[in-house]
């Protein structure tokens, strides 16, 4: 949990889709959004995950173990693009009227359309995955909806915030930016320690 929620504090595309919404719209449709992120996308995504790489446990071992040292090279690699990440332009928030339930609509199909979530979690989620424990099944939709539950929390956080803090930090692409690059060290970091020491759940 501690991890996840380092993970998704440093702005990307979702924090500033409810950014600008909190911004434009007010707090009511920001947190809309992040509903629409978390709980909207995470009924389409984890059972396709779980069900997907509890498959794969079942019929072959050696294929998990490389989708385990797989995701690991991924978050390297993510973690580097984040390092050396580019300072982009940040347009000002959208300010045309949205209803809540479209705006949860807009911020589950800005997720399930983006690649980096479902990507990042078929990476992330089966290194702590014990396929000699309990149901696989069962372990990924928990691990799922534990990453799901603390991105409510951190992108909540945005949407609360968005008033000021959210104004303050879309003004300022310089600290996006370097709060990118620490997120990148420390994925990077991730990846090391579970391709060379043993997986995250060892």
């Amino acid at each position: 949990m501690g991890t996840v929620v380092l993970l998704q504090m440093p702005p990307g595309p979702d924090s500033m889709l409810v950014t600008a919404r909190g911004i434009g719209q007010g707090r009511r449709v920001a947190l809309f959004t992040v509903l629409g992120m978390t709980a909207g996308a995470g009924m389409v995504q984890l059972p396709l995950i779980a069900f997907g790489v509890s498959s794969l446990v079942r019929t072959s071992p050696l294929a998990f173990g490389a989708l385990q040292w797989l995701g690991a090279a991924y978050l390297v690699r993510l973690g580097l693009g984040l390092v050396f990440t580019k300072p982009e332009t940040q347009a000002w928030p959208d300010t045309t009227p949205i209803k809540a339930v479209a705006a949860a609509r807009e911020g589950m199909i800005a997720n399930l359309f983006n690649p980096w979530p479902i990507t990042f979690m078929v990476a992330f989620l089966p290194q702590f995955v014990d396929p000699h424990g309990s149901s696989v099944t069962l372990q990924l939709l928990l691990l799922g909806a534990t990453q799901k539950m603390t991105g409510v929390l951190v992108l909540g956080t945005y949407a609360v915030a968005s008033g000021s803090i959210g104004a303050w930090i879309l003004k300022r692409p310089r600290v996006r930016l370097w709060q990118q690059r620490i997120a990148g060290l420390f994925i990077v970091g991730l990846g090391f320690r579970m391709a060379f020491g043993g997986g995250a759940s060892r």
